[in-house]
């Protein structure tokens, strides 16, 4: 890394570090405040006076407990609203990765919640039912139920709610597509699709990643990630014919791109990127992963099956007369849970990275080893990551090893 490019990675996670101690503070304050104070049996009883003004009593457990959900994530978006705005506007934006203007943010965040309550809304409503006509054996039921609605999302996310906010568009015929497919079924890899999503109307930060089950496969390679396709390259090509007509929040980045340097990665670079991430196929730590967290799950609804019946639990959290079942959810996922949640997430964590090395000496067996260790370098500075890291504090926090590491683990490679 050039000096000047050492010191503005300095500086960003220098902010970023910033930003999470206080946003961080400020939620443990908030949480702490809402407990002491019996935010949530208000916000129950609350929600228990709006359904009763339409004629449903206290036998619509239900009913008040979808009301008691939107109030409270309705709660969570407005006071989390200043912090995102300060992430993205003051912290972003000064260190030149912002793309989007007020109104498309706001536009944006009004989506967020409207597309999460539709999907949150009916999916704990039937949790409910179920927990509460399952008997003795509910917990199989619900643990069944999350795992199939898992499922379900997995596989219509892309397709049908991630073009609701961003643009997916086919990769054009070329050379690059044709050097991924031919990959693609060198290790019989059962790709269907290829996308290029337009990440660039939000920020100029890269990202690529493959999904879909089966032998439907698809792979998304985000804009800023390639270096002749990328509109935040004043010199790229092409802006593509299938650019989209964008309304005025979406059009701020045609005004920042003569600014920004050439950024993203060649085709040998991004050939090696997507070696990586099929090595995470290849080696099965999708299906890990998703066996991990429904060993996890089933785990926890077992655990809840034996906790939900605790009238102290309830009395601890200012219920005393009633015992919601939501309300036991969120006390013993929540709450009870929160030791063991974090001693998982550190051993997730761990694996998280070891994945990581082996999906990167997986490129390296491919034969693109040089390819991924100027890509890595490249996608670093593009992102300003810092490349020093305390190895206490990133093997607790970092799902993804530092840069020095990984480099190291690919070994001596000839660089141009």
């Amino acid at each position: 890394m050039d000096p000047e490019t050492f010191e503005k990675s300095r500086l960003y996670q220098l902010d970023k570090s910033n930003f999470s101690f206080w946003s961080g503070l400020y939620s443990e304050i908030e949480g702490t405040l809402i407990l002491l104070l019996g935010g949530i049996p208000f916000l129950w009883h609350f929600a228990g006076s709006v359904t009763a003004r339409f004629g449903f009593g206290p036998d619509y457990e239900i009913t008040q407990s979808l009301v008691f959900l939107t109030l409270a994530t309705l709660f969570g978006a407005v006071t989390g609203l200043p912090w995102s705005l300060y992430s993205t506007f003051v912290i972003e934006e000064k260190h030149g990765f912002n793309q989007q203007t007020l109104g498309f943010f706001l536009k944006d965040a009004v989506k967020k919640f409207a597309v999460t309550q539709c999907i949150l809304l009916p999916v704990s409503s039937l949790l409910l039912y179920i927990i509460k006509i399952g008997g003795d054996y509910f917990f199989i039921y619900a643990w069944l139920f999350t795992l199939l609605v898992s499922l379900v999302l997995v596989t219509i996310y892309a397709d049908y709610i991630a073009p609701l906010f961003d643009k997916f568009t086919p990769l054009p015929e070329g050379e690059l597509k044709t050097a991924i497919e031919d990959m693609a079924k060198s290790i019989s890899f059962p790709l269907t699709k290829l996308y290029v999503v337009e990440g660039s109307k939000r920020s100029s930060h890269s990202n690529a990643y493959f999904y879909g089950f089966f032998k439907n496969k698809r792979i998304v390679l985000f804009d800023t990630l390639l270096e002749d396709y990328s509109p935040l390259n004043s010199a790229g090509e092409p802006q593509s014919d299938t650019q989209s007509e964008s309304d005025p929040e979406e059009s701020s980045s045609e005004t920042k791109q003569k600014s920004k340097k050439k950024q993203g990665c060649n085709n040998a670079e991004i050939l090696a990127v997507l070696g990586h991430e099929l090595g995470h196929w290849k080696l099965g730590h999708t299906v890990k992963n998703i066996v991990i967290s429904q060993m996890n799950s089933f785990l926890c609804f077992s655990l809840f099956a034996v906790l939900i019946g605790r009238t102290e639990l309830f009395v601890a959290f200012g219920f005393t007369q009633s015992q919601p079942t939501l309300i036991g959810l969120m006390i013993i996922f929540q709450f009870i849970f929160s030791p063991y949640n974090e001693l998982l997430s550190f051993c997730l964590t761990v694996l998280s990275r070891r994945f990581e090395f082996q999906a990167d000496a997986f490129a390296r067996g491919m034969g693109k080893a040089s390819e991924l260790y100027s890509a890595l370098i490249k996608l670093n500075m593009d992102n300003l990551g810092f490349p020093v890291a305390d190895w206490l504090f990133s093997m607790w926090h970092y799902s993804h090893p530092p840069l020095l590491e990984r480099l190291r683990a690919l070994g001596n490679v000839k660089q141009d």
